[in-house]
Protein backbone atom coordinates (compact mmCIF):
# COMPACT_ATOMS: atom_id res chain seq x y z
CA UNK A 1 0.00 0.00 0.00
CA UNK A 2 2.80 2.32 -0.34
CA UNK A 3 2.63 5.84 -1.74
CA UNK A 4 -1.26 5.27 -1.63
CA UNK A 5 -3.84 7.34 0.69
CA UNK A 6 -6.91 6.11 1.80
CA UNK A 7 -10.23 7.92 2.72
CA UNK A 8 -11.39 5.96 5.52
CA UNK A 9 -15.15 7.78 6.88
CA UNK A 10 -16.36 6.85 10.95
CA UNK A 11 -12.63 6.08 11.72
CA UNK A 12 -12.47 7.40 15.03
CA UNK A 13 -13.81 4.28 16.68
CA UNK A 14 -15.22 0.26 15.76
CA UNK A 15 -14.53 -0.85 12.40
CA UNK A 16 -13.51 2.17 10.44
CA UNK A 17 -10.43 2.36 12.98
CA UNK A 18 -10.00 -1.09 12.53
CA UNK A 19 -9.69 -0.57 8.84
CA UNK A 20 -7.21 2.33 9.06
CA UNK A 21 -5.19 0.20 11.44
CA UNK A 22 -4.88 -2.32 9.02
CA UNK A 23 -4.13 0.01 5.91
CA UNK A 24 -1.86 2.55 7.86
CA UNK A 25 0.42 -1.11 9.05
CA UNK A 26 0.46 -2.00 5.46
CA UNK A 27 2.05 1.22 4.57
CA UNK A 28 -0.64 3.56 3.28
CA UNK A 29 -1.37 6.85 4.18
CA UNK A 30 -4.59 7.54 5.90
CA UNK A 31 -7.01 10.24 6.19
CA UNK A 32 -8.53 9.82 9.38
CA UNK A 33 -12.15 11.02 9.24
CA UNK A 34 -14.91 11.13 11.89
CA UNK A 35 -17.98 14.05 12.30
CA UNK A 36 -16.31 14.35 15.90
CA UNK A 37 -12.96 16.38 15.28
CA UNK A 38 -11.13 15.16 18.60
CA UNK A 39 -12.37 11.64 18.22
CA UNK A 40 -10.32 11.91 14.50
CA UNK A 41 -7.40 13.82 16.00
CA UNK A 42 -6.89 11.07 18.92
CA UNK A 43 -7.07 8.20 16.43
CA UNK A 44 -5.15 9.66 13.85
CA UNK A 45 -2.97 10.46 16.71
CA UNK A 46 -2.35 6.98 17.44
CA UNK A 47 -2.29 5.79 13.92
CA UNK A 48 0.36 8.09 13.20
CA UNK A 49 -1.95 9.45 10.43
CA UNK A 50 -3.76 12.84 9.30
CA UNK A 51 -6.86 13.75 10.97
CA UNK A 52 -9.33 14.61 8.55
CA UNK A 53 -13.34 15.45 10.04
CA UNK A 54 -15.74 16.65 8.71
CA UNK A 55 -19.44 15.69 8.28
CA UNK A 56 -19.63 13.46 5.36
CA UNK A 57 -23.25 14.93 3.76
CA UNK A 58 -22.19 18.63 3.86
CA UNK A 59 -20.49 20.06 0.79
CA UNK A 60 -17.92 21.75 2.29
CA UNK A 61 -16.23 18.83 3.42
CA UNK A 62 -16.97 17.09 -0.49
CA UNK A 63 -15.06 20.17 -1.64
CA UNK A 64 -12.19 19.43 0.64
CA UNK A 65 -12.31 15.95 -0.57
CA UNK A 66 -12.46 16.97 -4.21
CA UNK A 67 -8.97 18.81 -3.23
CA UNK A 68 -7.03 15.58 -2.13
CA UNK A 69 -5.45 12.73 -3.77
CA UNK A 70 -7.47 9.57 -2.86
CA UNK A 71 -6.64 6.24 -4.10
CA UNK A 72 -8.66 3.98 -1.55
CA UNK A 73 -11.99 5.22 -0.11
CA UNK A 74 -13.65 3.16 2.90
CA UNK A 75 -17.05 4.31 3.27
CA UNK A 76 -18.10 3.47 7.06
CA UNK A 77 -19.39 5.74 8.62
CA UNK A 78 -23.13 5.10 9.96
CA UNK A 79 -24.95 4.63 12.88
CA UNK A 80 -28.09 2.87 14.52
CA UNK A 81 -32.02 3.49 15.19
CA UNK A 82 -34.27 0.89 16.45
CA UNK A 83 -38.02 1.54 16.21
CA UNK A 84 -41.16 -0.02 15.35
CA UNK A 85 -41.55 1.54 11.18
CA UNK A 86 -45.31 3.12 12.75
CA UNK A 87 -42.98 5.18 15.17
CA UNK A 88 -39.75 5.63 13.28
CA UNK A 89 -39.33 9.32 13.01
CA UNK A 90 -39.20 10.49 9.54
CA UNK A 91 -36.05 12.75 9.93
CA UNK A 92 -34.18 9.79 11.61
CA UNK A 93 -35.10 7.93 8.58
CA UNK A 94 -33.94 10.45 6.71
CA UNK A 95 -30.59 11.02 8.40
CA UNK A 96 -30.02 7.62 8.16
CA UNK A 97 -30.26 7.19 4.51
CA UNK A 98 -28.24 10.95 4.34
CA UNK A 99 -25.23 9.17 6.34
CA UNK A 100 -24.63 5.60 4.89
CA UNK A 101 -26.36 6.27 1.43
CA UNK A 102 -26.18 9.71 0.18
CA UNK A 103 -22.30 10.25 1.82
CA UNK A 104 -20.83 7.28 0.15
CA UNK A 105 -22.43 8.41 -3.15
CA UNK A 106 -21.25 12.37 -2.84
CA UNK A 107 -17.65 10.80 -1.75
CA UNK A 108 -17.97 8.29 -4.66
CA UNK A 109 -18.48 10.94 -6.98
CA UNK A 110 -15.92 13.46 -5.53
CA UNK A 111 -12.75 10.58 -6.12
CA UNK A 112 -13.75 9.10 -8.93
CA UNK A 113 -12.03 11.72 -11.82
CA UNK A 114 -8.86 11.20 -10.01
CA UNK A 115 -9.08 7.54 -9.84
CA UNK A 116 -10.12 7.60 -13.51
CA UNK A 117 -7.10 10.04 -14.20
CA UNK A 118 -4.54 7.37 -12.30
CA UNK A 119 -5.74 4.29 -13.56
CA UNK A 120 -5.81 3.01 -10.25
CA UNK A 121 -9.04 3.01 -7.81
CA UNK A 122 -10.35 1.42 -4.73
CA UNK A 123 -13.80 2.06 -3.34
CA UNK A 124 -15.23 -0.10 -0.76
CA UNK A 125 -18.63 0.51 1.07
CA UNK A 126 -19.00 -0.97 4.39
CA UNK A 127 -22.56 -2.39 4.20
CA UNK A 128 -23.61 -4.92 6.23
CA UNK A 129 -25.12 -8.01 6.57
CA UNK A 130 -28.61 -6.28 6.68
CA UNK A 131 -27.43 -5.35 2.88
CA UNK A 132 -28.95 -8.90 1.98
CA UNK A 133 -31.36 -9.72 5.10
CA UNK A 134 -33.79 -7.67 6.96
CA UNK A 135 -34.10 -7.21 10.90
CA UNK A 136 -37.45 -5.79 12.36
CA UNK A 137 -37.19 -2.05 13.52
CA UNK A 138 -34.58 -1.35 11.39
CA UNK A 139 -35.90 0.47 8.31
CA UNK A 140 -33.75 3.01 8.10
CA UNK A 141 -30.67 0.86 8.63
CA UNK A 142 -31.55 -1.83 6.33
CA UNK A 143 -33.26 0.74 3.86
CA UNK A 144 -29.42 2.17 3.99
CA UNK A 145 -27.59 -0.60 3.56
CA UNK A 146 -29.50 -2.44 0.71
CA UNK A 147 -29.54 0.89 -0.99
CA UNK A 148 -25.32 1.25 -0.62
CA UNK A 149 -24.59 -2.24 -1.88
CA UNK A 150 -27.00 -1.21 -5.33
CA UNK A 151 -24.92 1.82 -5.56
CA UNK A 152 -21.66 0.07 -5.21
CA UNK A 153 -22.55 -3.02 -7.85
CA UNK A 154 -23.43 0.79 -9.74
CA UNK A 155 -20.38 2.62 -9.27
CA UNK A 156 -18.69 -1.29 -9.96
CA UNK A 157 -20.17 -1.16 -13.81
CA UNK A 158 -18.96 2.39 -14.56
CA UNK A 159 -15.44 2.44 -13.42
CA UNK A 160 -14.41 -1.36 -14.65
CA UNK A 161 -12.53 -0.38 -17.37
CA UNK A 162 -10.61 2.05 -15.73
CA UNK A 163 -8.67 0.47 -13.26
CA UNK A 164 -11.17 0.99 -10.33
CA UNK A 165 -12.93 -1.79 -8.15
CA UNK A 166 -16.23 -1.13 -6.44
CA UNK A 167 -16.75 -3.27 -3.87
CA UNK A 168 -19.02 -4.08 -0.35
CA UNK A 169 -17.89 -5.96 3.10
CA UNK A 170 -21.03 -6.90 4.22
CA UNK A 171 -20.63 -8.02 8.58
CA UNK A 172 -22.55 -9.41 10.99
CA UNK A 173 -22.36 -8.06 14.37
CA UNK A 174 -18.96 -6.83 14.98
CA UNK A 175 -17.41 -5.97 18.76
CA UNK A 176 -17.72 -1.75 18.38
CA UNK A 177 -19.16 0.83 20.62
CA UNK A 178 -22.25 0.57 18.24
CA UNK A 179 -23.01 -2.86 18.94
CA UNK A 180 -22.08 -2.52 22.46
CA UNK A 181 -24.59 0.07 22.98
CA UNK A 182 -27.23 -1.96 21.44
CA UNK A 183 -26.03 -4.40 23.69
CA UNK A 184 -27.46 -1.93 26.55
CA UNK A 185 -31.18 -1.56 25.18
CA UNK A 186 -31.24 -5.07 24.48
CA UNK A 187 -30.39 -5.90 28.05
CA UNK A 188 -33.33 -3.89 28.83
CA UNK A 189 -35.95 -4.78 26.72
CA UNK A 190 -35.36 -8.51 27.93
CA UNK A 191 -35.25 -7.97 30.49
CA UNK A 192 -31.70 -10.01 30.90
CA UNK A 193 -27.77 -8.53 31.50
CA UNK A 194 -25.83 -7.31 28.79
CA UNK A 195 -23.83 -10.36 29.04
CA UNK A 196 -27.05 -12.69 28.39
CA UNK A 197 -28.30 -10.34 25.72
CA UNK A 198 -25.18 -10.87 24.22
CA UNK A 199 -25.52 -14.54 24.45
CA UNK A 200 -29.15 -15.10 24.08
CA UNK A 201 -30.16 -12.54 21.53
CA UNK A 202 -27.32 -11.22 18.92
CA UNK A 203 -25.04 -14.63 19.08
CA UNK A 204 -28.28 -16.92 19.20
CA UNK A 205 -28.08 -17.50 15.47
CA UNK A 206 -24.66 -16.87 14.58
CA UNK A 207 -22.92 -20.48 14.18
CA UNK A 208 -19.55 -19.38 15.43
CA UNK A 209 -21.04 -17.82 18.75
CA UNK A 210 -19.04 -14.91 18.90
CA UNK A 211 -18.76 -11.22 17.58
CA UNK A 212 -16.18 -10.35 14.81
CA UNK A 213 -13.99 -8.08 15.69
CA UNK A 214 -12.57 -5.08 13.74
CA UNK A 215 -9.35 -6.32 12.77
CA UNK A 216 -11.15 -9.13 10.62
CA UNK A 217 -12.77 -6.15 8.63
CA UNK A 218 -10.01 -4.67 8.04
CA UNK A 219 -7.99 -7.29 6.68
CA UNK A 220 -10.56 -8.26 4.22
CA UNK A 221 -10.71 -4.07 3.11
CA UNK A 222 -6.60 -4.76 2.64
CA UNK A 223 -6.81 -7.80 0.42
CA UNK A 224 -9.59 -6.01 -1.60
CA UNK A 225 -7.49 -2.95 -2.07
CA UNK A 226 -4.64 -5.10 -3.39
CA UNK A 227 -3.27 -5.67 -6.98
CA UNK A 228 -4.44 -9.30 -6.22
CA UNK A 229 -8.07 -7.97 -5.66
CA UNK A 230 -7.94 -6.17 -9.28
CA UNK A 231 -10.56 -8.50 -10.69
CA UNK A 232 -12.77 -8.49 -7.80
CA UNK A 233 -15.74 -5.66 -8.22
CA UNK A 234 -18.83 -5.44 -7.80
CA UNK A 235 -19.20 -7.82 -4.80
CA UNK A 236 -20.53 -8.25 -1.54
CA UNK A 237 -19.01 -9.87 0.82
CA UNK A 238 -20.73 -11.51 3.56
CA UNK A 239 -18.46 -11.40 7.22
CA UNK A 240 -20.90 -12.90 9.98
CA UNK A 241 -19.93 -15.62 11.32
CA UNK A 242 -21.98 -18.21 9.23
CA UNK A 243 -25.42 -16.33 10.40
CA UNK A 244 -27.35 -15.28 7.05
CA UNK A 245 -25.96 -17.89 4.83
CA UNK A 246 -25.92 -15.42 2.00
Amino acid sequence: MSGRTALVTGAGSGIGYGVAETLAAAGAGVLVNDILPERAAEAARKLGQEPFPGDITQPDFIQQVKEKQVDILVNNAGFQHVAPLEDFAPEVFRRLLEVMLVGPFLLSRAVLPGMKARNFGRIINVASVHAKIASAYKAGYVSAKHGLLGLTRVTALETATFGVTANAICPGYVDTPLVRNQLKDLAASHNLTPEQALEQVILRPVPQKRLLTPAEIGYLALFLCSDAAASITAQGYTIDGGWSQV
